[in-house]
């Protein structure tokens, strides 16, 4: 899991806790093969209670997402590692699905207890593992009020024990995979029954627990997101080329990195990075020799010329497709609809008390998007009413615990015409959310 480290959280607390450094419950063999699944499967069913689920990916490495280890808990179930590229090698994705079947009703039997669900229910679903009830312990720690909530985060403050993470950032896709890496991936399903049963109790304490289910509830129904219509737009430091005919360079390096990436299954990334791509586009090579000279494009430098005679061919670059959705920018409120505006500055600021006040961070009481789209809509002569703003929220995925706390704050600021002064300089989660994010690049 990438959790901590993308989040930043992996502090260590000045009163260090103790290190965790096996999982307590004994280290199996890798299971590769049907009888394995079968003996995995026995060993679920003679336990009981909720199942700890975990994948590790390759991400940064390669082009897919696939789930390259799975790991498993059940008390009085044991604890179980399995390796899904094994099958993968011999076996057609329709037969990893049916190897999988037995174990898959398993888990469809009990609740699932998985940290930061959005990661690894994709890759899971992929092999024919899918719950039907899911508790996120990421999710619910958010929802608790905790102001670190990766996993090595909460177990250090609610279980005193500290994970050893050396090992967060690995290729997974090597095999065979290291012992010390497969020790690290137990860790991550040999405490999350345990966090999982001290997040419930504060929880309950807090009286957030319906909460958390609710937001469990719905990580567990979210449809997969779909790409976006012209992803090579946020190659980073594109912003560097002003020409058509260089952004159509860019449009073409892009489509050939990504397709050569994929038959790969490569990390586009660690293919060309993005600082090559957009070097090319401002160069614009005139023959074959100027971009083999290029160090990026030494390999597969016919591939990459072909693209760059598609540019040349088709330079002209239409604008963005419009968005469906308020302005990204918030100067652009401003200028384009003061009042919506006004009403934007008025929900960021009672939002942001009324998140204070329940103790959750402002993007989980509500989606900044569906924010910023009740804001931009004209209201009607007298605001909407109570049921209507409810069914405005509702239609964009809100949950009830949502609802109950936004409808009065949203319905009071539809009449707000002056906006609150904020300084310029501190963009919040209501509008850093619509900004242009560079993707990332790997050298």
């Amino acid at each position: 899991m990438m959790q901590e480290q993308i989040n930043g959280e992996e502090e260590v607390s000045p009163e260090t806790p103790p290190l965790l450094g096996a999982p307590r419950t004994p280290l199996p063999n890798l299971v590769t093969d049907i009888e394995g699944i079968a003996s995995v499967v026995a060993a679920l069913k003679s336990g009981s209670g909720d199942i700890a689920l975990d994948a590790e990916r390759a991400s940064g490495y390669r082009y897919s997402q696939r789930a390259y280890l799975i790991q498993i808990y059940r008390r009085g179930g044991g604890l179980h590692l399995i390796d899904p590229a094994a099958f993968a090698e011999s076996e057609s994705e329709v037969d990893i699905r049916e190897i999988f079947a037995p174990l898959n009703a398993v888990i469809q039997s009990t609740t699932v207890v998985i940290h930061a669900s959005s990661q690894d229910l994709p890759c899971l679903r992929e092999v024919g593992l899918n719950p039907l009830q899911l508790f996120d312990t990421e999710l619910a720690g958010r929802v608790a009020g905790f102001p670190r909530v990766g996993l090595g985060a909460l177990t250090e403050s609610l279980l005193n024990l500290r994970l050893a993470k050396e090992h967060s950032a690995v290729d997974w896709s090597i095999r065979p995979l290291h012992h010390d890496w497969l020790i690290y991936a137990a860790l991550d399903v040999d405490v999350l029954l345990d966090l999982k049963d001290e997040i419930v109790r504060v929880l309950i304490e807090r009286k957030k627990l319906e909460w958390a289910i609710e937001e469990s509830n719905a990580a567990l129904e979210m449809s997969p997101s779909v790409g976006r219509k012209e992803p090579w737009r946020r190659t980073s430091g594109i912003h560097q080329v002003k020409r058509p005919d260089q952004l159509a360079i860019v449009r073409e390096l892009w489509a050939t990195r990504d397709e050569i990436a994929r038959e790969r299954d490569i990390a586009a990334g660690r293919l060309v990075n993005d600082r090559a791509l957009v070097a090319c586009a401002l160069r614009a090579p005139h023959s074959i020799t100027q971009l083999s000279g290029l160090p990026a494009f030494k390999k597969d430098t016919q591939r990459w010329w072909h693209a760059l005679e598609r540019a040349r061919a088709n330079p002209s670059v239409p604008k963005p497709p419009a968005s469906d959705g308020p302005p990204a920018h918030i100067r652009m409120w401003r200028e384009r609809s003061p009042r919506a505006y006004a009403r934007l500055t008025h929900a960021k600021a009672r939002l942001a008390e009324c998140a204070a006040a329940v103790e959750v961070p402002v993007e989980n009481l509500i989606s900044p998007d569906t924010v910023r789209r009740f804001c931009w809509q004209d209201p009607p002569s007298g605001g909407r009413s109570e049921s209507e703003v409810a069914q405005f929220l509702a239609e964009r995925g809100a949950r009830a615990w949502q609802i109950s706390f936004t409808v009065p704050l949203l319905q009071a600021i539809e009449s707000e015409t002056e906006p609150l002064q904020a300084p310029e300089s501190e963009p919040t989660a209501l509008t850093e959310s619509a900004e242009h994010t560079e993707v990332s690049e790997l050298s």
